[in-house]
């Protein structure tokens, strides 16, 4: 074919441009390749937080330093909530195709912290996990968690109402102590959360399990009582992967921690 021709289907008519410094840039040109230090480390900082919540980054410790600031302005802005939002229109839409059978048994779990909880005071006090010395320091966790002042997430809260009227019974899952109930269900009925059919915490013989098996192993409680498990809320891939998962898991955004 004609070098014209080419150039007009790549260039369309009037192109006078070299034929393959045109490709070329078309191509190769990104968004923040113009040099600029902060384009180029937000523009991985998004790349990294999709890769977190794809699962694609496997098992992780603490997030980037060089993304602490891009983590607190999407958890400090409006892109967190309108990401979580989005999440709660599908799960309420999927809700709505389920079709109850009044027998109490039609279940849906959430987990709390970051699900429900928002432990933002945490983290932002933490380094957003940088500073940490562990993945997940339990000790200084488990002294917020006994304050009982985590706020509730204006989406999760819509959520969990929503589906109360739909007639789900609401089941929570969540990694904490059983030791920490009392402190727990203040926190959550202080902040809106009520009506729960039951609230899961770790026992005695629950120490040392991953959060996978921990709570793949509670949803096969609750299968074998008879409980029909369609919705799974969790901020963790630990809190939806395994076995007797739910027939559609929504996972809240968090690139702040992974738990395994």
């Amino acid at each position: 074919m004609h070098c014209d021709a080419v150039k007009s289907r790549v260039c369309g008519t009037g192109c006078h441009k070299n034929l393959a410094t045109s490709i070329r840039t078309s191509i190769i040109k990104l968004p923040g390749s113009d040099g600029s230090r902060s384009d180029a480390a937000d523009t991985y900082c998004e790349s990294w937080r999709l890769a977190v919540e794809t699962n694609n980054a496997g098992a992780w410790d603490v997030l980037p330093s060089s993304c602490v600031d891009s983590v607190a302005r999407y958890f400090n802005g409006d892109q967190y909530g309108s990401d979580y939002y989005v999440i709660v229109d599908y799960a309420l839409a999927f809700a709505k195709t389920v079709k109850i059978s009044g027998d109490g048994k039609d279940v849906w779990i959430f987990d709390i912290d970051e699900t429900l909880l928002t432990n933002i005071g945490y983290y932002r006090a933490h380094g957003y996990g940088v500073s940490r010395s562990e993945p997940f320091d339990s000790k200084s966790f488990n002294e917020w968690v006994v304050q009982g002042t985590a706020p509730a997430f204006a989406a999760s809260l819509r959520m969990y109402n929503a589906l109360k009227k739909l007639g789900f019974t609401i089941i929570l899952l969540t990694g904490r102590d059983e030791d920490q109930r009392s402190f727990t269900e203040a926190n959550l009925r202080d902040v809106g959360y009520s009506g729960w059919e039951r609230l899961i915490l770790r026992g005695p013989d629950d120490q040392g399990k991953s959060a996978t098996n921990y709570k793949l192993e509670q949803r096969s409680k609750l299968i074998d009582q008879g409980f029909k498990i369609h919705g799974n809320t969790g901020d963790q891939w630990s809190d939806l992967l395994g076995f007797a998962v739910a027939d559609r898991s929504f996972k809240v955004p968090n690139p702040m921690h992974y738990i395994p």
